[in-house]
């Protein structure tokens, strides 16, 4: 099974950027499906952005979109997010995760389509 590693969190302020690694081991990343999630404290988790298999199609929740970004790049195995114009609300502990499951331009977006899950890094924006 994949192992996923994220990094790139930290304490910003409103209005500035960061950007978020997944890294991939044990399995190629190229056969996954991989997906943002986050989850602040008292909260369920949130679906944030899901990038395909073959990276051809995206999909972020809408109170991301324009901000944030997801890519990928299958020769590091690595997938990317991208965070601009961070506000506040963006607090949370971000987890990548992700799926072999599906065509190639597959974009799912529950937690029960995921089966690898990363243990996250936590992003907090002061206003």
């Amino acid at each position: 099974q994949v192992q996923l590693v994220e990094s790139g969190g930290g304490l910003v302020q409103a209005g500035d950027s960061l950007s978020l690694s997944c890294v991939a081991s044990r399995r190629t990343l190229s056969i996954y499906a991989v997906g943002w999630f986050r989850q602040a404290p008292g909260k369920e988790r949130e679906f944030v952005a899901v990038i395909s298999r073959d990276g051809s199609s995206t999909y972020n929740t809408d109170s991301v979109k324009g901000r944030f970004t997801i890519s990928r790049d299958n020769a590091r195995n690595t997938v990317y997010l991208q965070m601009n114009s961070l506000k506040p609300e963006d607090t949370a502990v971000y987890i990548c995760a992700a799926t072999e499951y599906g065509a190639s331009w597959y974009r799912p977006s529950s937690p029960s389509d995921f089966q690898s899950w990363g243990q996250g890094t936590q992003v907090t924006v002061s206003s």
